[in-house]
């Protein structure tokens, strides 16, 4: 945990009577739940997660949406969860692993950090030559070597040459390649250093790639800035490698129960499975009507 904790305490670590006053939320795979067989998830939170995060907001605790999707990809979700109204403070938003923080609605970009991609990207295209990359496409979508399976970018996909892709600085590079594993992507990051840059691997053969320092973790702490909210103040529940920084960063960071065994590992508390609501069961632990 990131705070040292009173003699007076749960089992699992946090003071008593604490309660968080920060939310950060990962979505595919801990709101949404995912597609058997698919690199996608489904659309739709279901009604126990929404409303968990609504009473939450309704106490007081800031919802901090915080996902490896670009801006674009998130504002439908924090639509669905339609918590800002008249007079409402905008929600904060930490997109593309922390490269992007924004302010919604109305989308506010406030930090964009930037990297120059292109040697990692020709590192990785050495080992795996059929790999897609995909640079995101504000508002519009991606621009792509080559389409991604159906279902894994959002918004359209424009085919752009390699040269023109990695030619100027990014936020956010994805390498994806369907005929690999996300172990062998695991094993071939470590294999090839990709100095210089941020990465992550998915649940499949898909490859983040981000400025140096830049994480989820990192965002969240811009926004707690912001907030003058504490990191020990902090819950954050995730699934994906993508969230080892984030769940290490809050006072209690929680894994989903299906979550890879690194993040399982890295945990404070493991709460239920996407598919059986984990989320909502962490979130009404605090804001519940027991709570």
């Amino acid at each position: 945990m990131s705070s040292s904790v009173p003699a007076a305490a749960h089992p699992d670590g946090v003071p008593v009577g604490w309660r968080p006053q920060l939310i950060a939320l990962d979505i595919d795979g801990t709101l949404l739940r995912w597609v058997e067989g698919a690199g996608s998830s489904e659309p739709e939170m279901t009604a126990p997660v929404r409303e968990a995060i609504r009473r939450a907001r309704a106490a007081g605790a800031h919802i901090v949406l915080a996902s490896g999707r670009s801006p674009h990809g998130m504002t439908p979700i924090a639509d669905a969860l339609d918590l800002v109204g008249d007079g409402d403070e905008p929600l904060w938003i930490v997109a593309s692993n922390g490269a992007v923080v924004f302010r919604y609605p109305p989308m506010d970009i406030v930090v964009e950090e930037t990297f120059d991609a292109s040697d990692a990207v020709r590192a990785v295209l050495a080992e795996r030559p059929t790999a897609r990359v995909a640079i995101e496409e504000r508002g519009v979508g991606y621009r792509v070597s080559a389409p991604f399976p159906e279902g894994e970018l959002w918004g359209d996909e424009i085919i752009t040459d390699l040269d023109e892709l990695v030619g100027e600085p990014v936020s956010r590079v994805i390498i994806r390649d369907p005929d690999a594993s996300a172990e062998e992507f695991v094993e071939l990051a470590r294999r090839i250093g990709l100095h210089g840059t941020e990465y992550v691997v998915g649940w499949t053969a898909w490859l983040d790639l981000a400025p140096v320092g830049v994480s989820k973790a990192s965002g969240l702490q811009y926004v707690a800035d912001a907030l003058g909210v504490d990191p020990a103040d902090a819950l954050a529940i995730g699934d994906g490698r993508n969230d080892l920084e984030m769940l290490a960063w809050a006072g209690r960071g929680v894994a989903m129960g299906q979550a890879v065994q690194v993040v399982l590992d890295a945990a404070d508390d493991v709460t239920a499975s996407v598919t059986d609501d984990g989320a909502a069961r962490e979130i009404d632990r605090w804001f519940g009507e027991h709570a």
